[in-house]
């Protein structure tokens, strides 16, 4: 394939030979921002994300210890990140020296790296000394089955209300590609999720994968919802912390311990903090991660009929799976 047939901002990542190969074998199309996205096992990828994808499948050697925080995109990958960091770091954050915790020093996407994007190899990652490996993925499960089938490591997959979702990656892409959120946009993006093309969709099987897994192997698989730790904070960080094998003491919950990590990795905070309203990564401006967090925010934006559209999608391919929304 010709390079010169990649958009700009894909042209200059090491995509190899090999995968060009196997992109111009794909069924692909151009999204609803004009970048071409190809199809591969069954998900969407933009090109140099699936080098990202086939490294991890071919490199990737994981420990029993790992954590993967695992969410579909813009379904509060953020806040599950600060708050998992803020849980294993928590001797740090309730001690005296609050001022070197690390979420106040970086993004908590550069503390907690992507699996496909970040280009996790073993080779990169051997500078991850810590126990667990804290990482993250994008990826359907089934991208992740060969390459995690032998190992005991936790995944901790979070889901939010499509609606939501969808806006919230409206506004995102928006700002990633310095273009304005306009309803055409939003039109485009809408029938792409109901149609399952759009980047890492179809949304359905992506749920469906980790949500079944979930069920089947609870020590090992967590399934979260936005809306739940939206509403029952609390308990949401406590069901979190006793998952991941670090519960609380009752001194920490007696000590304010919970407050203390939920006011830390609150919107509010995380995007006042200076890290985060003038830092970067790759590029992206931290401060892009934060916008609303709100819960229905989706009504102020969709029609009706686009909510039933989607209304109709989740209950005809969720059926019998015991997953509602």
């Amino acid at each position: 394939m010709d390079p010169k047939e990649l958009p700009a901002n894909i042209r200059d990542d090491k995509i190899s030979e090999e995968t060009k190969k196997l992109i111009s074998s794909l069924p692909s199309h151009t999204d609803s921002q004009g970048q071409k996205i190809c199809q591969y096992q069954g998900c969407w990828y933009y090109y140099n994300t699936l080098q990202g994808v086939l490294n991890f499948q071919r490199d990737f050697q994981p420990k029993d210890t790992d954590i993967i925080l695992a969410s579909y995109p813009k379904s509060g990958t953020t806040w599950l990140k600060a708050l998992t960091v803020a849980l294993l770091e928590r001797s740090m954050s309730d001690s005296s020296s609050d001022d070197d915790h690390p979420l106040l020093y970086d993004n908590p996407h550069g503390i907690v790296p992507f699996l496909e994007t970040d280009q996790c190899s073993s080779s990169n990652l051997a500078k991850f000394s810590a126990s667990p490996r804290l990482l993250s993925t994008h990826m359907p499960l089934q991208a992740m089955h060969e390459t995690l089938k032998n190992s005991s490591c936790k995944i901790v997959y979070i889901c939010r209300n499509v609606k939501d979702m969808l806006i919230s990656l409206w506004f995102f892409g928006s700002a990633v590609h310095k273009i304005e959120p306009t309803r055409s946009l939003l039109e485009s993006m809408f029938k792409s999720l109901c149609n399952g093309t759009n980047y890492y969709g179809p949304f359905w099987e992506h749920l469906l994968g980790y949500w079944r897994r979930s069920v089947e192997d609870p020590k090992h698989v967590l399934f979260m919802r936005y809306e739940e730790m939206k509403a029952e904070p609390h308990a949401q960080i406590k069901r979190l912390a006793n998952f991941l094998g670090c519960p609380f003491t009752k001194q920490e919950e007696d000590g304010g311990v919970v407050d203390k990590i939920l006011d830390l990795c609150s919107l509010r905070n995380l995007s006042s903090l200076e890290v985060n309203k003038t830092g970067k990564i790759k590029n992206m401006d931290h401060k892009f991660y934060f916008r609303k967090g709100e819960v229905g925010d989706s009504k102020n934006y969709l029609t009706p009929e686009m909510e039933n559209k989607i209304d109709m999608i989740i209950q005809e391919k969720l059926q019998g799976s015991g997953l509602k929304f």
